[in-house]
């Protein structure tokens, strides 16, 4: 008989657990866009920004992925840092790079294993449209399914994307993962015919097409909103019953969510 190492078992007695409690996921509306960096000066998209959203309670924290010349995925807002592109570098050379506070860019998988550490806080993976083609838009897609299934981090994660042919991809590559659409111009039918979760549209789309909110509940859609900083909007939409809004003022948000339901 082989018996596991005592650091082996006590990883999977973690990990069993984390399973067991994933429905103890927050419902709260509030994701941190780029994790919750604002008040604090945190960098965006940081081990440190996602942290903070967890310490504040948000159902969820926002994060964009990019993947290197070399096949790997690690986080940035922009297609560059400090003048390098991401997509055109190597692994090597961005690890050269540093955040404010000293961390490097974070991988994916770095990111996603502080992340599967709670359950609180879900993970908004959104995969970035990239400049050298569909093809590479399949391969970044198929390199983002295949890493979060062999953590086991399904459960932690969401995706959105404005390129909907990842999203396309992302769907038929795990039909069971919740995929949301950025761009804005597919009414909440199309996504449905298409094997979308729901929508995930700026402020503004929405605010021209207000009627989509009622039609995507109706249809078995979630309506996201982003990015929105304003109490008045959040109020508004928190009027409107959207399942979620995302925003770089958590603190905020939580505030007014708090009230409503107090």
């Amino acid at each position: 008989m082989k018996f596991l190492s005592i650091p082996t078992l006590f990883t999977l007695l973690f990990l069993m657990s984390c399973q067991s409690e994933q429905n103890t996921f927050l419902d709260n509306k509030v994701i941190a866009h780029r994790g919750a960096w604002k008040a604090k000066g945190l960098p965006q998209n940081s081990i440190a920004s996602l942290q903070e959203a967890f310490n504040l309670g948000c159902m969820g924290s926002e994060f964009d992925v990019w993947m290197t010349k070399d096949g790997v995925l690690v986080l940035n807002h922009d297609a560059d840092y400090e003048g390098m592109v991401i997509e055109e570098a190597t692994y090597d050379e961005v690890q050269t790079l540093r955040l404010p506070n000293g961390e490097r860019l974070p991988t994916v998988e770095e990111y996603l294993r502080k992340g599967m550490t709670q359950n609180k806080t879900k993970l908004i993976m959104e995969v970035k449209p990239t400049r050298l083609g569909d093809e590479r838009g399949k391969e970044i897609a198929a390199k983002v399914v295949e890493t979060v299934k062999q953590m086991g981090a399904e459960k932690w994660v969401d995706y959105i994307t404005f390129d909907k042919n990842i999203g396309s991809e992302l769907i038929r590559l795990d039909p069971d993962a919740n995929v949301a659409y950025l761009t804005g111009e597919k009414t909440p039918q199309e996504l449905k015919s298409e094997g979308y979760f729901g929508f995930d549209y700026n402020l503004k789309v929405v605010k021209e097409n207000p009627h989509w909110i009622q039609e995507a509940h109706a249809l078995g859609l979630t309506v996201n909103v982003w990015t929105v900083n304003k109490e008045e909007d959040m109020r508004w939409l928190l009027e409107q019953q959207v399942d979620f809004i995302t925003t770089d003022e958590p603190e905020l948000l939580l505030t007014l969510v708090g009230n409503i339901n107090s």
